[in-house]
């Protein structure tokens, strides 16, 4: 890539600023997360040590009691950390109880026997089975948050590569237009000086004007063609752009709305519920220990009726909402003044773009049946953790008697079936929230994945649909395609030709009808048929069979009047709804046969051609269904009111089964007479010097080759090589290549080089990086030692190419 496409570091600063930035409050979220997690912890601490002791001071009644109050209540008040959290979280609900719990305490005084058993052997364990519960699922809570996090900055870095990418492509462009209006202006001025000159100047200086007249006219072809091909490369770099920074903006949006409450919930999964459940334990003893305390245990019991998981939640984001506010929307960047600012549906990408869209909509159809799925699982798995810690109740009505004396107590803490049973109870609970953390962690994902195949999936659509209201080259092309079709031809001139050399130089071509050829060669091919004249006749015609294609598809889809009239529309969509091949076979034989004549014998010929094309789909890929998919919307319109997008994949069935079946569907030779396509073709002109295959090769060589009479390979000025790998120049001696490229070398340099040119630009090229055809080295090198030899100044290829201006 040329080094004037760099982008401004301003732009791309900007972007980075904004990553960091986020990075930086998604490392907030996990340290709060972290915070919250200790601070739980250091709650579930302070109230065992609390009830621990208050177990033992229960034995000494009041006076030690009090001091119990009077200890934590200090603790408290002296306390920074607590200060700083009672006054950010404005007293979440777990708070709110342990003030309520240190208010009560300060009015007892007495307590029972009871109380220290009950304390000792239910709640204290009860509260450590908490403190475990809540580091294992924070822990695993944070996991699957780094994840997430991870799945953000992932895309926000695919982002940064896209924007980089973009921007360098639209200055390749921009610099490509620019010495496209160089070479115009450069032709314009040579142009004007020729007619100024023609009049007084000899005969032999006209013909030396014509001659540099010529070489600038080829010069401005020759970047007229790498201003197009740097075109549609910005266009395909500008919609990834734009695709990637919509689903990083979704997904951000996404995390900072849905993911981050889910992430909370996870982290809080029954907490809120143990805390209140060993809470009303508490309750039930104080209320039979001493009734007279029922006004301080009724305010400590609304406390407990407050513990909200979702209220604690939001008074959390709220006051963190540094933390946890959604960052602003990524903008598009413009660059250089490329005012294109949406995805855009190009002629030569739409094809692309329609199966693209179709394969997203599938797959957000599984996904949504996929997450449907998941979502009911982790409902009811969240409703069976909920239970099963609410089914941990503990019954005090044995443990207190109508005796007030010590002796009269039991203990069924001590019984060894209860302990046998909370055990089992907590393998239990252990293993669900196992799995519902596995079905949380797959749920969002599956989520992300929606969100990421919804946004691209709109924004396709979008562009399908505005390039089909804004195609405005429709017209012309279908008064070439009438008079085409009213030409009298049984197969217009332009189908067979283009069949033909298919068949001769493209059965085996990777990616037929579906890669897109060149848009310069394609207008190149069309006008000549529009003049009458057969481009394709010519062996060194030097077209791509890529470009071949597209006029083919082209043609069909121009027709005024398509092959498959909408009248039969629905009668092709109920063809998908019989079972059996046998019967598809039927219904489209009677179908057929209601069509002219005419386009009976197109729809044959070309049928019987795509059904051989699919004979090759081990070398090409294109078996009958990717055929059909390229075909599908070309031969078969879908009339108004019908949804494109939910009966294209239909109508393409519809083209595979005739595609397959072609022989038992359209009648044969004697049912219907007229031109029959072979499968083995001919051509007239010899294609000794001139692949058809490699669109790289320059016209003027094959007219040298066609005017030489010594044809032979041993006398050729160059031979063709293959470039092995990637290849970037380090100096402006070298030339720069991709693997595949067609590079044509002259003679032998010092050393492990050759000289050669590449699309018109000289250089040297490293021996290791390219492929030469067996015994061509030892060839040319005779030809440059039989050229040293004579003494004649015969004109060499390299003269008559035109230097590409520096």
């Amino acid at each position: 890539m040329a080094s004037h496409g760099k982008p401004r570091r301003d732009r791309a600063s900007e972007y980075e600023a904004q990553i960091k930035e986020i990075r930086i409050q998604l490392a907030e979220q996990i340290k709060c997360f972290d915070t919250q997690v200790d601070f739980r912890q250091q709650l579930l601490q302070d109230m065992s040590e609390f009830l621990r002791r208050k177990a033992e001071i229960n034995l000494e009644y009041s006076r030690s009691l009090e001091k119990l109050s009077e200890r934590f209540s200090s603790k408290i008040r002296n306390s920074k950390d607590h200060h700083i959290f009672r006054k950010e979280q404005n007293l979440l609900s777990p708070v709110n109880c342990w003030y309520n719990l240190l208010n009560q305490t300060r009015q007892e005084s007495r307590d029972h026997a009871a109380l220290s058993d009950v304390y000792t052997s239910h709640l204290i364990p009860r509260l450590t089975h908490i403190g475990e519960d809540v580091s294992r699922l924070s822990k695993k809570s944070k996991e699957v948050g780094l994840l997430q996090q991870e799945d953000l900055l992932k895309l926000m870095s695919e982002l940064q590569g896209a924007m980089k990418t973009y921007q360098l492509y639209h200055s390749d462009c921009m610099y490509a237009e620019h010495k496209l209006r160089e070479a115009e202006k450069q032709d314009e001025k040579r142009t004007g000086k020729l007619i100024e000159h023609t009049a007084s100047s000899p005969v032999t200086d006209r013909g030396q004007r014509r001659s540099s007249l010529k070489k600038t006219e080829r010069l401005v072809e020759k970047r007229l063609k790498k201003y197009l091909e740097n075109s549609q490369k910005c266009t395909k770099a500008r919609n990834e752009y734009l695709i990637n920074l919509n689903t990083v903006n979704n997904n951000i949006n996404n995390y900072y709305i849905n993911d981050i409450n889910d992430l909370i919930d996870c982290c809080d999964l029954g907490f809120h519920l143990s805390v209140s459940k060993s809470m009303r334990v508490f309750l039930q003893a104080e209320e039979r220990v001493q009734l007279s305390r029922q006004q301080g245990l009724q305010a400590l019991e609304g406390a407990v009726d407050n513990l909200d998981p979702q209220v604690d939640k939001n008074k959390l984001m709220e006051m963190r909402s540094d933390a946890f506010c959604p960052p602003s929307r990524f903008e598009v960047q413009p660059h250089e003044g490329d005012e294109v600012l949406e995805v855009q549906s190009e002629p030569l990408l739409h094809q692309e773009i329609v199966s693209r869209l179709q394969h997203i909509q599938s797959r957000l159809e599984r996904e949504h049946l996929e997450t449907e799925e998941v979502k009911k699982t982790l409902k009811a798995t969240l409703q069976s953790i909920l239970d099963l810690i609410g089914t941990d109740e503990f019954d005090l009505s044995e443990v207190f008697q109508s005796s007030q004396s010590t002796e009269s107590l039991k203990s069924s803490g001590s019984d060894t079936s209860s302990k046998t049973s909370t055990a089992k109870r907590r393998a239990n609970q252990q293993d669900t929230e196992n799995f519902y953390v596995t079905k949380f962690q797959k749920y969002l994902l599956g989520r992300s994945t929606i969100c990421k195949l919804q946004t691209k999936y709109d924004l396709l659509k979008e562009a399908i649909e505005k390039a089909a209201v804004m195609d405005s080259h429709v017209s012309g092309r279908r008064r070439y395609l009438s008079r085409a079709q009213s030409s009298g031809q049984a197969i217009p001139r332009v189908v067979s030709s283009c069949i033909r050399f298919i068949n001769l130089h493209g059965l085996q071509h990777e990616g037929i009808f579906r890669v897109p050829g060149s848009q310069a060669q394609v207008n190149e091919i069309r006008s000549s048929f529009e003049r009458g004249e057969d481009p394709l006749d010519d062996s060194c015609s030097g077209h791509d069979v890529d470009s071949v294609a597209g006029v083919l598809k082209l043609y069909f889809r121009g027709l005024e009047k398509p092959l498959f009239p909408n009248e039969v529309f629905q009668d092709l969509l109920y063809c998908i709804q019989l079972e059996t091949p046998q019967d598809r076979i039927v219904h489209l034989k009677k179908l057929v046969a209601k069509l002219p004549p005419p386009v009976t014998l197109v729809l044959r010929y070309l049928f019987a051609f795509l059904n051989h094309l699919s004979h090759y789909s081990d070398e090409n890929m294109m078996d009958p269904y990717n055929i059909a998919v390229c075909f599908g919307p070309t031969l078969v319109s879908i009339p108004d009111g019908q949804d494109p997008v939910s009966v294209q994949p239909h109508v393409n069935e519809v083209v595979k089964t005739i595609i397959i079946y072609q022989e038992r569907i359209f009648p044969g030779p004697a049912e219907l007479a007229g031109p029959v396509y072979e499968k083995c073709m001919t051509v007239e002109e010899d294609e000794e010097y001139c692949d058809p295959l490699v669109p790289e090769a320059p016209i003027d060589e094959c007219e040298q080759e066609q005017e030489t009479t010594a044809g032979s390979e041993d006398e050729l000025d160059f031979i063709e090589a293959i470039a092995r790998f990637d290849y970037m120049s380090r100096t402006s001696q070298e030339l720069s290549f991709k693997k595949g490229d067609v590079i044509l070398l002259h003679s032998k340099a010092p050393g492990d080089w050759w000289r050669g040119e590449i699309a018109g630009g000289r250089g040297l090229i490293p021996h290791k990086y390219i492929s030469i055809p067996e015994g061509a080295e030892k060839k040319l090198e005779q030809r440059n030692l039989r050229k040293e030899a004579e003494s004649s100044t015969a004109h060499t290829p390299e003269d008559v190419l035109v230097e590409p201006s520096r």
